[in-house]
């Protein structure tokens, strides 16, 4: 009997949520994902200085005042991890926009196209790499513009029905709804336990899954941000999970049968009509663990890329 990591690689494409090379070696997923935690995580490790050393000698060369070459820096660390990374993975490295811009639909459009020219000179092609932006109707905005460009997008911090439909709508790529984030919130504002069966992060990619495939969207549902291997097994079958290296760890050394949980039966109905600004805004409004955890996700995200700012500054 093989392990429940082989046999969940066989019904759900696996990837992992690192920037540590020596993680993604070890598991050789098919994608890896990144943001600004994991960099900033990676920022200190062995691997990583030689790049964040040139990262900084290139901003100093292409950059043109100190805020631009400390922008230019970061962005440039980000491609370069990410750019190793693609040479381990034989699919895609999703790099995340600025979470400061995830309000401003046309910054956060010009900071993907910078991080593509970025990687194209270090000889990454855009059918390598996905563009991770915030589900914000702005981010959204943005996505729908980069995609009909070419460019394919990760619309993460995801939380609710609202954004899945409306990044499915503007034909994004790919969607990273945060199950574990979304555990968190229950489990703090109810002060109940919950298991697999009745995770509400599970619950809630199960529903974008059969809405997406009942009504014939292709946009790619991969879950993010794990507790535990319950929450991972219970969405055996979806389209793609993004799992930290050490839940993987824990699955190669589980045995078992694994159930499939998640099948695609194919479109069924009519897509309903596209959701207005106003309408997002409000059903997000109308819920409060979407609302509180869409704004920390980005608070928390813009607080690691300044700190991996200070970094940066200090070897400037």
């Amino acid at each position: 009997m093989s392990d429940l990591l082989s046999q969940l690689k066989a019904v759900t494409t696996v990837v992992v949520d690192s920037g540590d090379l020596g993680a993604i070696e070890q598991f050789r997923p098919v994608d890896a994902t990144t943001n600004p935690s994991l960099l900033l995580n990676a920022s200190q490790l062995d691997f990583a200085r030689p790049m964040l050393k040139s990262a900084i000698n290139y901003a100093k060369t292409h950059g043109s005042g100190s805020t631009a070459v400390l922008e230019l820096a970061c962005d440039k660390f980000a491609v370069d991890v990410g750019t190793a990374i693609s040479k381990l993975v034989p699919g895609r490295v999703s790099t995340e926009v600025d979470a400061r811009l995830s309000f401003d639909t046309e910054a956060t459009v010009a900071k993907a196209l910078q991080l593509v020219a970025l990687y194209q000179q270090n000889g990454v092609s855009t059918d390598r790499i996905l563009i991770k932006i915030a589900s914000t109707w702005e981010g959204i905005q943005a996505a729908r513009q980069l995609e009909q460009q070419g460019i394919q997008c990760n619309l993460t911090l995801l939380f609710h029905m609202a954004q899945a439909r409306a990044c499915a709508e503007a034909g994004a790529y790919l969607i990273s709804p945060f199950v574990g984030r979304i555990l968190d919130w229950y489990k703090a504002n109810t002060k109940q336990e919950y298991h697999a069966e009745n995770d509400p992060g599970v619950l809630s990619v199960r529903d974008i899954y059969h809405f997406y495939k009942e009504h014939g969207y292709p946009t790619v549902v991969m879950g993010a941000s794990f507790r535990n291997t319950g929450e991972v097994l219970a969405l055996a079958g979806c389209d793609r999970l993004t799992i930290s290296p050490a839940l993987l760890d824990e699955l190669s050394k589980q045995n078992g049968t694994l159930d499939v949980k998640l099948v695609d039966g194919g479109a069924k109905t009519a897509k309903p009509p596209a959701l207005t600004e106003s309408e997002f805004r409000w059903q997000l409004n109308e819920d409060a663990m979407s609302t509180e955890k869409l704004a920390e996700g980005i608070r928390k995200f813009a607080i690691d890329q300044r700190k991996l700012e200070q970094v940066i500054a200090g070897q400037l």
